[in-house]
């Protein structure tokens, strides 16, 4: 079953579901970009709201993004990990927000490792808690390209096809029992009730598996099982990773699999944010692992 068919048997609202459909569309022309940029993959001489180095790959996919919105009008406001500020669509069609990371995991390209684009959709502006998302989607773009989504009736995975749709793979998609974590932040940096739950980890034999994509890792989790963390850390207590751009559309997809997302005390898409550039400590995956991070959060 292809992405529209299946749209309309899940009975997706109409504008929803057709802003859905475009930005899948948008995955072939960022996929496009992957050859023409595919010879420097250096740094542009530019830097993002974050002071990170900015790839050619980066800035494409946000133009991408961004571009083809403001040509369509599909929805009123637009915040990107790359933009300073909110984008306004004057004579938008519809109040929907979009947050986007455009290429999650840059740092890999020079060596040809997953990366992948983040997006999550408000009914009106991005400044808003997780919890308000009526949908998130993220494109992964490894050996094949796929395209994972949930409007909050399930998540479920489609892959691309030769002739740029993208069809039916997996269909409600549940979070398995699983030893796998990935751990984000530098050992020696870690808080100790973080420390400690890394230790209860391990001692239980989970796998570590962290390839420096935060979506990609996210998506082995979402089918093998565990869990995945960016925590809060000496010098960086506030966290790394963007509640905006890559928790809270993540959050929701990993919540709606049967998963649980925190920050260590609660749950982080309860966090109405103050900026767009807002951070957050991060655990993400099955519950029993995120109940375990609170309880050692609370033990101190």
């Amino acid at each position: 079953m292809m992405l529209s068919e299946f749209l309309a048997k899940e009975g997706t609202e109409q504008k929803l579901a057709g802003l859905i459909l475009f930005l899948s569309k948008q995955a072939g022309v960022v996929k496009k970009g992957f050859f023409s940029t595919c010879m420097n993959t250096g740094a542009c001489g530019t830097r993002n709201m974050f002071g990170e180095d900015q790839k050619p790959l980066d800035k494409y996919a946000d133009e991408v993004f961004i571009h083809a919105l403001q040509e369509s009008r599909l929805v009123r406001y637009i915040a990107t990990e790359e933009q300073d500020q909110v984008i306004e669509i004057s004579g938008a069609q519809n109040d929907f927000g979009v947050v986007i990371d455009p290429l999650d995991g840059s740092s890999l390209l020079d060596v040809n490792l997953c990366v992948g684009s983040i997006i999550g959709i408000y009914p009106g502006h991005v400044l808003e808690k997780g919890k308000k998302m009526i949908a998130a989607l993220y494109i992964l773009f490894g050996p094949t390209t796929l395209l994972v989504f949930t409007t909050g009736h399930g998540v479920h995975e489609f892959v691309r096809c030769e002739n740029g749709e993208f069809a039916l793979r997996h269909e409600n998609l549940k979070i398995p029992e699983g030893k796998i974590h990935s751990p984000g932040a530098l050992r020696k940096d870690y808080l100790a009730p973080h420390a400690r739950w890394i230790e209860c980890l391990e001692g239980d034999g989970y796998k570590l598996r962290f390839s420096g994509c935060f979506v990609a890792d996210v998506h082995q989790i979402l089918h093998k099982g565990g869990v995945f963390t960016y925590p809060g850390s000496k010098g960086k207590e506030a966290g790394k990773l963007r509640l905006l751009y890559e928790a809270n559309p993540m959050g929701m997809i990993v919540c709606e699999a049967g998963g649980a997302v925190s920050d260590g005390h609660k749950d982080y898409r309860e966090i109405k944010p103050k900026t767009i550039g807002q951070v957050t400590p991060l655990y993400i995956g099955g519950r029993k692992e995120i109940a375990k991070i609170e309880t050692c959060m609370k033990e101190g």
